[in-house]
């Protein structure tokens, strides 16, 4: 006979309770190290950023309440609002700063968009187009500088480091400038119109400069430079033929001061500007001082005597320049060799000639181009004995490798070169009128 199968009672007819969660919790944690008493004292305050610097205006907040360090007007980069908030505030701090430019502007133009008549497109900027415009109201003619307001932060920036730069400086070496309005979505910057246009665009029209020419260009640049540094504190930092500007009464001028800054305690550490054109203490990444657009200028003044870029033996085409006159960042490649251009053009449409050395015939990238500066013996006025000694000797001079033993423009005023281009009776204006 089967034995029946027994079923499996529940005694104490005990229930799952239902309020439990099938998973256990894992314990609460317990503290290995117990906080040290505090003996009454109370938590510090958060950690805040420093008082502004001399020159500086008080900090303004942004939509999220975080603080904006502001320099000159010139807001930080925004942390973490949102972009409409981050936008609105840059409205505002733009708005700010045009109405306290209008208010302390000595020569006052009521400019606003509909009194400005487009003539003629006179090329892109940093950051923007520049057109040729008449103020209907006075019949001045200006250049218009367009720039998108909703740029990158980095053009922002520069757009109020410009406004303010521009507007404190009166210089004859410096150009003029008749103020700023908003165009939503642009903002409209009217600043002198220099109808010769740079000297960069000028060698390229008739070849290499007269070297008279070149020494009134020397000499108008160190006083810039000079009046930039000993009245502002301010450094260029993008010296550069096409940063030269001249009208046909044969003045000689500086503009673009989109990337140019206050001089804090005679340093700066910051790396903005043509890279091209950089001191190899720049390059380096090491500090730098107003000595610095002193090695920029000696670069352009071979470039406009020789009529071409110093390390390269012909005259580089607009292309070259494109690839040439970009900032260098720690993410930069480097221009590629001439035998890699035909793999990759297929590939990328953008033209990468890189740049050859004077007379060599070998290709070379940015990067490299950049070690040559820093490694290499620096460009000279060659052939030895085509120009006058002091001019040999001034370029010489601003082209020291050692910033230490490098003069600054005040000093440079004094040499020999600068003193015969003050004393020259040589007519720029009527040098000016043949092209």
């Amino acid at each position: 006979m089967a034995t029946p199968i027994r079923k499996k009672r529940n005694f104490k007819a005990l229930q799952l309770d239902v309020s439990l969660s099938a998973t256990p919790k894992d314990p609460e944690p317990v503290p290995t190290r117990v906080a040290p008493p505090t003996k009454g004292k109370k938590r510090p305050p958060p950690m805040t950023l420093n008082a502004p610097k001399l020159g500086q205006v008080p900090a303004a907040n942004d939509a999220d309440g975080c603080v904006l360090p502001v320099a000159n007007g010139l807001p930080s980069a925004p942390g973490t609002g949102s972009a409409s908030a981050r936008r609105n505030n840059y409205h505002t701090t733009l708005s700010n700063t045009l109405a306290n430019l209008d208010m302390n502007a000595e020569t006052r133009f009521d400019l606003r968009n509909e009194d400005l008549k487009d003539l003629t497109e006179l090329g892109h900027g940093n950051g923007g187009s520049v057109k040729k415009v008449e103020h209907i109201p006075t019949k001045t003619i200006m250049a218009k500088k367009i720039v998108l307001i909703d740029a990158k932060p980095s053009v922002r920036k520069q757009i109020l480091r410009e406004l303010h730069i521009m507007h404190d400086c009166n210089s004859p070496y410096i150009i003029s400038f008749y103020g700023a309005f908003l165009s939503d979505p642009n903002i409209c910057i009217c600043m002198e119109y220099m109808d010769k246009g740079s000297l960069d665009g000028i060698y390229k029209r008739i070849g290499a400069i007269d070297l008279d020419v070149v020494g009134k260009v020397a000499l108008a640049v160190l006083e810039g430079l000079t009046y930039l540094y000993d009245v502002h504190r301010i450094i260029h930092r993008d010296i550069k033929p096409s940063n030269i500007l001249c009208n046909s009464q044969g003045q000689i001028k500086i503009c673009d001061f989109g990337v140019s800054g206050e001089l804090i305690n005679s340093i700066a550490d910051t790396f903005v500007g043509t890279s091209t054109y950089m001191s190899p203490e720049r390059i380096q990444g090491a500090q730098y001082t107003v000595k610095s657009d002193v090695w920029s200028l000696g670069i352009s003044l071979i470039e406009l005597a020789l009529g071409r870029f110093p390390f390269s033996e012909s005259d580089p085409d607009d292309s070259d320049l494109s690839d040439l006159e970009g900032t260098l960042s720690p993410n930069t490649i480097g221009i590629p060799m001439k035998k890699d251009r035909d793999q990759t053009a297929k590939k990328d449409k953008r033209k990468s000639k890189g740049v050859s050395l004077q007379g060599g015939g070998m290709m070379m990238s940015i990067l490299e181009l950049l070690q040559h500066i820093v490694n290499e013996p620096a460009p000279r006025l060659t052939p030895e004995g085509r120009f006058p000694k002091e001019a040999e000797d001034f370029v010489d001079s601003c082209l020291l490798k050692d910033p230490d033993a490098r003069k600054t423009p005040k000093d440079l005023l004094k040499h020999a070169w600068i003193e015969q281009a003050r004393a020259s009776t040589f007519d720029l204006e009527a040098w000016a009128s043949t092209f």
